[in-house]
């Protein structure tokens, strides 16, 4: 659990794309020439009877929207997923690879172990729940309040429960790390599939309250209909406890410091002192004769008082039931196929609209990027990432930084004060490109021959404790959030850091071959986009150190505030599906990201074109090729399970919102199409420009 704000929301939700990643490997790959088009983008997958301003995302994507198939194990089909596939494909033959390689040793062996521990499906049928039975059997035993909490709080065991916790940097020491809290233990994405009361959401509860009984019964335990009803009664009292999104990600709200007597005091219902030593967290800090009471930030802060008082009203026999259910859901994939294909009826296909699962091969390299993820991209990286790309993804940034230098120098709404500092925290940006510079040490790491449960268990608890023994130790500000085979990017605020795995740096988003108008509209929003996560709504609360720190006047900050109010509105506006708005407080950040990425990289690219004039291909000039390599990289097509759970549940709009919500705010869009009217055209002075 890390809080970065990334460029999409695909990361860990990837599902779907309309073409096998072996198609993406018979791109034209001859030297010189680009592997999409004549220049870069597809003009076949454009609908120009489309007008720009009414509709930009179909017009650049329309024909390819009217005839794209989403595979049946996915829930969606698009440009990242084109390229999640392509990384997957690469990752199964690595993985396949080592099952062939004689004398492997050290970490090629447990990757080959844990790899092939997963594929064994008739291994774990044949062994049924036996793996599992210590775990259920301690599940089964707990008696007390202080053994739940103590179980809640336990690494290696998918409890859930009403708290989560983690260790992250401290926001307001970002050379040292802290103990993050937040409310927690919900069975559905969001708090909304348990409130809101429309036919959708109401038909997914009642899917959800047989599934309860369903893993319940799977389970081995007596009446488990009227149990699962006690566990879904729970989760409702937590989901009316909790926050809404909005609010969880205010940083001036969340970040509530407190010693564990002082929580004891503030949440009495909840045996703190039982779930940190669960969590293996001591309540002290310091060395001989120094020790203190270790602080602990609590984010939703007026919801603990209610989540434990629920824990303790609560009869521990429904907590164990509730635990059994999310155990056996955390580790569905490593149980028996009953268990694992009830668990994906209701997740992938109830919830996400998928109506198979993925291929074994696919889920199981999805697991070692989960949980050996460093390991298995330094192969990946030596074997696909070429040095040259990371040094023309550089130039990319520096350039991008030069242009926001300009315009934080002009910015008409911003003061001297506020843009000085506002010009220290853009220098002092770090861009990490394509691999870390020091791969994570799985020495002690063990990884046994056919035991997946008990890999899945000890890599998680490795990582756990790796993360307890560095609790009081320096940041490592060269740490990754990502693996390099993920198609994401993402900022840190804590780090001021930027970060591009090697995965995204390829087309469309990135073609060292392409037009330089693709590059900057594609991989250069993007690179603008995180740029700008340092200075949307929450990013702006951090300075270049890192730190939760105000630097802005209070005028300054009201000016931005009130242009970023106009555009929450305008994606309140935009409706995915019937009756369901995006929610523009929650997407904000978001949002901002991307108008001012796409206004810094449209800046950018007339930078790099120096006093060029940028020549007319296939009938299209620079500025718009520019603008349809950004709709093409948002070309997106959802089942309406996984799109509704995206606008619920995920801080980034639809794709399709993206496309066209930051384009009708940047006056070069309409000058490039001569557009002047239309669906989604703004008058010049509705417009919002930020940075």
């Amino acid at each position: 659990m890390h809080r970065i704000l990334a460029v999409s929301a695909l990361a860990g939700l990837l599902c779907g794309t309309a073409f096998a990643a072996e198609e993406a490997l018979m791109r034209d790959s001859r030297p010189g020439h680009p592997a999409i088009g004549a220049w870069g983008v597809d003009l076949a997958h454009m609908d120009t009877s489309v007008k720009p301003g009414d509709n930009f995302f179909q017009y650049v994507n329309g024909t390819w929207l009217k005839t794209a198939e989403i595979k049946p194990d996915r829930s969606r089909a698009g440009s990242f997923d084109d390229l999640l596939l392509l990384s997957e494909y690469r990752m199964r033959e690595i993985a396949d690879s080592l099952l062939q390689k004689s004398g492997v040793s050290g970490e090629e062996r447990k990757l080959r172990d844990f790899y092939a521990s997963f594929l064994d499906e008739r291994g774990i049928d044949r062994k049924g729940l036996s793996p599992a039975k210590p775990d259920l059997d301690l599940i089964a035993g707990l008696k007390t309040r202080e053994d739940l909490a103590r179980a809640f709080g336990t690494a290696g065991l998918p409890l859930d429960g009403p708290f989560g916790i983690y260790i992250d940097v401290n926001d307001k020491d970002p050379a040292h790390y802290l103990v993050w809290i937040r409310q927690w233990g919900l069975g559905m994405p969001d708090r909304d599939y348990y409130l809101k009361d429309d036919k959708e959401i109401v038909t997914t509860r009642e899917a959800y309250r047989k599934h309860l009984a369903t893993m319940l019964g799977l389970s081995g335990v007596a009446d488990p209909a009227a149990r699962a009803a006690k566990i879904y009664d729970v989760e409702r009292r937590i989901a009316e406890a909790q926050w809404p999104n909005a609010d969880r990600r205010d940083q001036d709200k969340i970040f509530n410091l407190m010693t564990p007597s002082e929580l004891k005091a503030f949440a009495p219902g909840f045996p703190w002192s039982a779930f940190l030593a669960g969590a293996q967290i001591p309540e002290m800090s310091g060395g001989p004769g120094k020790q203190e009471e270790r602080q602990v930030a609590i984010a939703e802060k007026s919801a603990f008082p209610l989540l434990a008082k629920i824990f303790a009203e609560t009869p521990p026999e429904v907590w164990r039931d509730y635990m059994t259910v999310h155990y056996l859901h955390g580790y569905a994939a490593y149980l028996p196929s009953t268990i694992d294909k009830a668990n994906f009826d209701f997740h992938g296909t109830v919830l996400s609209g998928a109506p198979q699962q993925q291929p074994r091969k696919t889920r199981a390299v999805q697991m070692i990027d989960n949980l050996m993820g460093e390991a298995l991209s330094k192969i990946y990286v030596a074997k696909y990432f070429p040095p040259e790309a990371k040094e023309k993804a550089l130039a990319l940034v520096k350039n991008l930084e030069q242009v926001f230098d300009s315009n934080i120098r002009t910015l008409p709404w911003m003061g001297k004060e506020t843009r000085e500092k506002a010009l220290v925290k853009l220098h002092k940006f770090t861009a990490h490109i394509g691999y870390p510079e020091k791969w994570r040490d799985y020495t002690a790491l063990e990884i046994q021959a056919g035991d997946i449960l008990g890999n899945v268990k000890r890599a998680t608890v490795f990582d756990w404790q790796r993360r307890v023994a560095r609790l009081d130790a320096p940041v490592d500000r060269g740490e990754w959030y990502m693996t390099p085979s993920t198609v994401n990017a993402y900022y840190v605020p804590n780090f001021n850091s930027i970060t591009f795995p090697a995965a995204i740096l390829q087309p469309p988003f990135f073609d060292p071959n392409a037009d330089d108008a693709v590059n900057y509209g594609g991989i250069g929003a993007v690179i603008g986009h995180e740029m700008s996560h340092g200075f949307d709504d929450q990013g702006s609360k951090f300075d270049g150190d890192g730190a939760y720190a105000n630097w802005w006047t209070r005028e300054d900050r009201a000016e931005f505030d009130a242009s970023t109010g106009v555009l929450g509105k305008q994606y309140d506006a935009y409706t995915p599906l019937p009756g369901l708005h995006v929610n523009g407080a929650f997407t904000m950040g978001e949002n901002i990201a991307d108008l001012s990425g796409l206004s810094i990289a449209f800046k950018a690219y007339h930078l790099a074109l120096g006093n060029r004039q940028a020549p007319v291909l296939d009938g299209f000039t620079g500025d718009q090729r520019f603008f349809l390599s950004f709709g093409q990289i948002w070309r997106t097509k959802m089942r309406e399970g996984s799109l509704r759970r995206q606008v619920l549940s995920n801080p980034h709009s639809p794709p399709e919102f993206r496309a066209i919500g930051a384009v009708r705010n940047i006056d070069a869009w309409y000058d490039a199409f001569g557009i002047k009217d239309g669906a989604y055209a703004l008058p010049r002075e509705a417009r919002v420009r930020l940075w």
